[in-house]
């Protein structure tokens, strides 16, 4: 089954985008969503990770402190990969299995991160990067997470897009209807450019 991951930086749209794909009966694998379900699944997992990054990620009822981690690897590129180590591995078994059980004419990855890590290479056939000015991904996150100015732009400075691997850009600086013409065009039509990499 061909695969198409859609990434972007953090604000650019990649939900909306995945939202409209969902409408037309895609089956989406949401990587942020989905890894924090194996954090809940396995207790063990968070043990690992503390023994590794040396330092307590837990809340007090035992389940992931979210904002410590995150607060941690977006400041600290070594404990980053030492994350990405322990976890990338369980991610991609997930997205294996998650795909095995999938009947569509294609399904969605969506991620931030994996374009630019090497172990995920070979579970898409097509990349498709989403697009928005800095300033309006910058509004958009502090509206939606109540972050600060300088905490979106460290987490931006953390992610990176090599366009080597780019398919299809996707611009989100427009209304709602345009972003899903948008989608339409580069996903359904026949004659789009990503449309003829799925079909080879």
């Amino acid at each position: 089954m061909r695969s198409v991951l859609v990434t972007g930086g953090i604000g650019s749209g990649k939900s909306a985008v995945c939202a409209l794909l969902k409408e037309r009966g895609i089956p989406v694998y949401e990587c942020d969503a989905r890894t924090k379900g194996l954090y809940a699944r396995r207790p063990s997992l968070i043990t690992q990770l503390e023994k590794a990054l040396g330092t307590p990620l837990r809340q007090a009822d035992g389940s992931l402190d979210k904002a410590r981690l995150a607060a941690l690897i977006f400041s600290d590129s070594q404990a980053r990969e030492t994350l990405e180590g322990i976890v990338y591995p369980l991610v991609l078994q997930d997205y294996r299995r998650w795909l095995s059980r999938q009947k569509a004419p294609f399904v969605v990855i969506e991620s931030a991160l994996i374009l630019s890590k090497p172990l995920f290479d070979d579970i898409y056939d097509a990349a498709v990067l989403v697009e928005a000015p800095e300033e309006l991904r910058l509004q958009r996150v502090m509206a939606r997470d109540g972050a600060t100015r300088e905490d979106v732009l460290r987490r931006m400075q953390a992610q990176a897009f090599p366009m080597d691997k780019v398919d299809a850009v996707l611009p989100n600086a427009g209304t709602d209807a345009e972003l899903s013409a948008a989608v339409e065009h580069l996903f359904f039509d026949r004659n789009s450019y990503l449309c003829k990499i799925l079909e080879d």
